[in-house]
């Protein structure tokens, strides 16, 4: 595993909620990021504490985490070191129920 490959691997495994993004979560740097955040911020994550990576400051962590998730796409959001997907899958999960039940803290 190469040096990118273990960090992006020890950041996933140790953040419960880890959004891979454009930007940040107060200052979104895209569309499809910013559509994340807010829909993390209405199932009540707390973005102060939420762990976001900007892929744009990075830019092997920007190539790196597409290959580690074999996911073409940024965001990336991860829940307990499990890929969730992006935007899209993260707004129909949204709607399902399935992300609410998903961050909820386990009793």
């Amino acid at each position: 595993m190469s040096d990118v490959q273990q960090r992006i691997d020890q950041l996933v495994k140790n953040n419960d909620i880890l959004l891979f993004m454009k930007g940040d979560a107060q200052y979104p740097m895209c569309g499809f990021s910013g559509r994340a955040v807010q829909i993390l911020k209405a199932l009540g994550v707390d973005l102060e504490s939420l762990k976001t990576v900007n892929v744009l400051e990075d830019e092997e962590i920007r190539q790196g985490v597409k290959e580690y998730s074999n996911w073409p796409t940024i965001p990336q959001l991860y829940v307990k070191g499990e890929l969730v997907g992006g935007a899209d899958i993260m707004m129909e999960m949204y709607e399902s129920g399935e992300l609410k039940t998903l961050l909820a803290p386990q009793a």
